[in-house]
């Protein structure tokens, strides 16, 4: 038992890092050079919810690792983002897509549709992606619990 915890562990991990991978093929066979695949899944959940503030990006969990202002810097210099000042908090800021970032966010839409359309159209593989949404999210509650309980 221990064992196939583990092992579901480490292939969490590695499959993060496998879809940031086939989010970089997606970007080279869009001919964009200015964006990195960590920067475009920023933009696209920020795409998915429209507006954010930047604490937002990180607490929900739209982005893993520390250095979300520096991604969010680029992408408004490469003119994917626009970051607004918070009218009732001088601490905090909003960003949404430029008309650039928008235009990129439909492409990566359409590509993930084309992924899932695969996935659920592969008769050898039988993976229901609700399914297995639901066995991830048991590990997203149990290792959060944890984390409250420490």
């Amino acid at each position: 038992m221990k064992e196939s915890y583990f092992e579901i562990v480490v292939m969490i991990e590695r499959l993060h890092r496998l879809f940031l991978e086939v989010v970089k093929e997606e970007l080279d066979s869009l001919s964009c050079m200015d964006i990195t695949s960590v920067q475009a899944l920023i933009l696209y959940n920020i795409g998915r919810n429209h507006q954010l503030t930047v604490g937002e990006l990180t607490n929900k969990g739209y982005y893993l690792g520390s250095n979300v202002s520096y991604n969010l810097r680029k992408m408004v210099k490469n003119g994917y983002v626009s970051q607004v000042p918070s009218a009732h908090d001088r601490r905090s800021s909003h960003v949404k897509l430029s008309q650039k970032g928008q235009d990129l966010f439909v492409k990566l839409e359409k590509a993930f549709m084309k992924h899932t359309e695969n996935i659920q159209n592969d008769s050898k593989n039988g993976v229901n992606l609700d399914e297995l949404n639901c066995h991830l999210k048991t590990f997203e509650v149990y290792w959060s619990s944890l984390v409250k309980s420490y």
